[in-house]
């Protein structure tokens, strides 16, 4: 999983006397801890998607407010019960070029509309990448620019069995408009992108070490020692500079990962424990505030055996209500979902936040959304939306319906609980009444 480690002999003959050269070296910002001060409690976001819509029968409850039962999509969250809150009501108002899967996935977190551009969809109109921010990264700029919260890297985007094809319906996350980010789906790459540069630090120290002791073994001329000298000096400040960084970094603690784990559909349900536990360690490591947990994309159509359903989890969704077999099946898949969700709050629960009595749940928000409300109708209203863990304001541990709510005023409300007070977010129009009360 790591890089290929650094020869010493390489390093002699290659780059030391380059490295040596170089005054700045000191200032590169992989050699530099990240910033973990904590002015208050630390605030954590998570956005975990799921796709094709869920069932109409299995998955809202009947009774609003803190009685409300949990149905058989939603059982897997009972241990969570008092720290969940199911809103209906919640829809897409964006309207404009593409689909409604494509406008679904791309302008489900930017509230805003579509390029124009020649992505043909299920639609009279090609399409292209969104106009806008989505959330998370919104959030994660607002973070990083504040000393308190900044992290090594603000926030981190996994994917589970998420196609390679680069179009609106496989991103969901915006660095800005017309710049997608691409889920990171291979377990192994995103442990090599946590860890990897510790290891690699680790390594530079030994190297280092090995190149001072070279350097005394040298019996260079008289006019060799003046430059001798000062590469040994030079070398020493790197050599000082680096085990401040190491000490100040504190602890990094890795996992282990489950050895050489093909990336297939068979092997969905492990992969997904692989990426939600390299969430929780990169949280319990504080390298970022932010994440998000994308389940293949719109338009998924994983082929989910392990739960005897044979078919296509995207051609499923498009059968009739009528179809009680394919209802049943597509209840199990959304069931299967929510105890992804399940397992996820119970590792960050039982991860304590470092230096405190708190839990990782206790500090972090997960949003469980999807980019269709109903599969076989593609309709954009009634998104599923489970919110669970710390409530940062929200009132937890119950049902509600609110009266068809623009996601953008979602996502203002998830600001400002962030403690990010932003006036609009996507397009303002669908901002007018402010953030959603909750």
């Amino acid at each position: 999983m790591l890089s290929k480690p650094i020869l010493r002999r390489d390093f002699l003959t290659t780059s030391a006397g380059a490295l040596l050269a170089i005054p700045g070296l000191r200032g590169l910002p992989w050699t530099m801890p990240s910033d973990t001060r904590d002015l208050g409690m630390k605030k954590r976001l998570i956005i975990m998607f799921t796709p094709n819509g869920t069932v109409s029968q299995g998955f809202w409850p009947q009774t609003q407010g803190p009685d409300f039962e949990l149905t058989e999509v939603l059982q897997p969250l009972e241990n969570f019960r008092e720290q969940t809150l199911i809103v209906k009501g919640i829809c897409n108002q964006v309207r404009g070029d593409g689909d409604n899967h494509m406008r679904g996935m791309s302008c489900l977190l930017t509230g805003n509309e579509l390029f124009p551009g020649n992505i043909q969809g299920g639609s009279d109109t090609p399409a292209g990448w969104a106009k806008g921010i989505s959330i998370d990264q919104e959030i994660k700029n607002f973070l990083q620019s504040q000393s308190h919260s900044q992290t090594r890297f603000g926030s981190l985007e996994y994917g589970v069995l998420v196609h390679h094809e680069a179009n609106p319906w496989t991103r969901m996350v915006y660095a800005g408009p017309n710049q997608p980010v691409a889920p990171l789906s291979d377990p192994y790459r995103m442990y090599d992108k946590l860890h990897g540069s510790v290891k690699d630090r680790e390594t530079l120290r030994h190297v280092l070490n090995s190149v001072h002791q070279d350097f005394g073994r040298l019996d260079p001329s008289q006019q060799g020692r003046q430059i001798l000298a000062a590469n040994q000096e030079h070398l020493q400040h790197i050599q000082q500079d680096l085990e401040k960084t190491l000490q100040q970094s504190g602890p990094t603690i890795p996992i282990e990962l489950p050895a050489n784990v093909p990336l297939t559909n068979e092997n969905m349900p492990e992969i997904s424990r692989m990426q939600m536990d390299l969430l929780v360690n990169a949280f319990a490591n504080d390298f970022n505030r932010v994440a998000t947990l994308q389940f293949t994309q719109s338009v998924g159509d994983v082929r989910m055996k392990w739960l005897e359903v044979d078919e296509g989890h995207h051609h499923l969704s498009h059968e009739p209500d009528k179809n009680e077999d394919a209802q049943n099946k597509l209840r199990r898949i959304n069931k299967w979902y929510a105890e992804q969700l399940a397992y996820l709050a119970g590792r960050l629960a039982a991860t304590k936040e470092p230096g405190s009595e708190r839990s990782l749940l206790d500090n972090t928000l997960i949003v469980w959304t999807n980019e269709l409300g109903h599969g076989s109708s593609h309709t954009l209203q009634n998104l599923p939306m489970v919110m669970l863990g710390g409530g940062f304001g929200f009132e937890m541990g119950r049902y509600t319906k609110v009266d068809k709510v623009s996601t953008t005023r979602l996502w203002l409300a998830i600001a400002h609980a962030m403690g990010h007070q932003i006036d609009t977010f996507g397009l303002a129009e669908l901002c007018k009444d402010g953030p959603v009360l909750l």
